[in-house]
């Protein structure tokens, strides 16, 4: 009865009541702020490393699968909680709300521990069956040993920042985000390159200097929880799984999760494929990767701010509210796309120089860039809509078209237009996949009308 005390009956949550347009600004500002940030501090770390050499570049760009899967797990399990956290608060049903997040936190601590034991048994393996460059597996072996076993902050950072984007208080997460980003932009030629007396540790640092940023931005995180974040209470005290909450967040969480991870095992197969013309085209995928972040940051920030918004008003069963979230979603996911389209056409050799790019690096990755970036255009469309389907508790939806994309379509393509012995040719295969994702999430969208939205009042 403390616990029901301790939320009940608050106002009516802003998800509920603001304008629209107004709330998806509201809501997705600061996440895509913080995702900006985010994406700088991703590209920054690159670019560091990419100054001891190559061979350093390609090593982190080789982890690229493995960090993925990382965040797949924590942000995949979150949105999970995030749907049923939010519908539950449309519902007034802070019992459930309460056990959904502290059923979260139970399952990134479970998260870490497998990741523990990947960084500890399987890192060696895992190079081995990549490149058989005895500097890259050294590199990367540092690299990835602590980015795995130190994981703990990562996974801290996710639930909390979720938990607090589950009750609309994105600000707080924002300021989360920024504090870890911040904190690896200082800490990345410090550590890398020997510093203020501190040791040269280079790809070591990099690693370590992330994993510290996550995890100050994991306890700051949890602490706007438990200061400020009354509609929910995280106490641990007492705890028990509760396998009914924790099967009702799989059954969004574990689509997302596979969805997710699909892309490593995308980014897996390309870096097999690639590495057969040359350890250069696998270095440009993974600059590739950290570019395009600084443009698909912004769109997942909104996507942050955009699924408890559905979420919440499906539980609160208002057809309008939904539709216009959808609707404005989509309207500024192609006023972002769209602009990284021109870049990538613009500035392709002003990017990739950002990373000491070589001769033959601007080479290869001029034209990878221009003709990776026409998928842009239908992108912001597909992942919109992606998002939608999770919210509204379908996520097997995305995780169809996901699927569909990258093994079905995409890895198929690159490999057989790799035949062709041009690896420029290969990167056709990114806006091929994405025309399949755009068909397939139209007939989605339009049969998830039929069976949920339009059955709301």
């Amino acid at each position: 009865m403390a616990e029901m005390n301790n939320a009940a009956m608050p106002k009516e949550n802003k998800m509920g009541v603001m304008p629209v347009g107004k709330l998806l600004i509201n809501m997705s500002l600061p996440m895509m702020i913080s995702m900006l940030v985010l994406s700088l501090y991703n590209i920054v770390d690159s670019i560091f490393v990419a100054q001891i050499n190559e061979n350093a570049l390609t090593a982190v760009s080789l982890a690229f699968p493995v960090q993925n899967l990382m965040i797949a797990v924590g942000m995949g399990t979150c949105v999970g909680v995030n749907a049923l956290l939010s519908k539950s608060l449309g519902e007034k049903n802070y019992e459930r709300a309460n056990a959904s997040a502290r059923n979260a936190i139970f399952l990134m601590a479970i998260s870490f521990v497998v990741f523990f034991l990947f960084g500890v048994f399987c890192t060696d393996w895992f190079y081995g069956m990549q490149t058989t460059e005895p500097e890259i597996a050294e590199f990367g072996h540092e690299y990835m040993v602590i980015i795995c076993c130190m994981s703990f902050g990562i996974y801290l950072q996710a639930v909390m920042e979720k938990l607090l984007q589950s009750t609309g208080k994105t600000l707080y997460a924002m300021f989360s985000q920024l504090i870890g980003a911040i904190t690896n932009l200082i800490l990345d030629p410090i550590m890398i390159f020997g510093l203020l007396g501190f040791p040269k540790m280079g790809v070591s640092g990099a690693a370590i200097a992330t994993v510290i940023g996550q995890l100050f931005a994991g306890i700051f995180a949890t602490y706007m929880n438990v200061k400020y974040n009354t509609e929910i209470n995280i106490n641990m005290r007492h705890f028990r799984p509760n396998f009914h909450i924790i099967g009702r967040i799989y059954a969004v969480g574990v689509p997302s999760i596979i969805m997710q991870s699909v892309t490593s095992l995308m980014v897996y197969g390309m870096n097999l494929i690639l590495i057969t013309f040359s350890t250069t085209a696998t270095a440009v995928l993974g600059v590739y990767f950290k570019i395009q972040s600084f443009i698909f940051m912004p769109l997942f920030g909104m996507n942050n701010g955009m699924i408890p918004i559905i979420a919440y008003n499906y539980g609160a069963d208002s057809r309008k509210r939904v539709t216009g979230t959808i609707k404005y979603s989509m309207l500024v996911a192609f006023c972002i796309m769209a602009t990284g389209f021109a870049i990538f056409q613009i500035f392709p050799d002003r990017l990739l120089q950002m990373f000491n790019a070589s001769d033959m690096m601007l080479a290869l990755g001029v034209p990878a860039l221009r003709t990776i970036s026409y998928s842009f255009i239908l992108a912001g469309y597909c992942i919109i809509a992606g998002s939608a389907f999770q919210a509204l508790g379908n996520g097997v939806y995305s995780l169809i078209m996901s699927v569909m994309r990258q093994l079905v379509v995409l890895l198929p393509a690159a490999y057989f237009l790799a035949q062709l012995g041009n690896v420029d040719l290969v990167w056709l295969s990114f806006p091929i996949a994405e025309l399949m994702s755009f068909a397939t999430a139209t007939f989605f969208l339009f049969k998830i009308n039929r069976k949920i939205i339009s059955t709301l009042h």
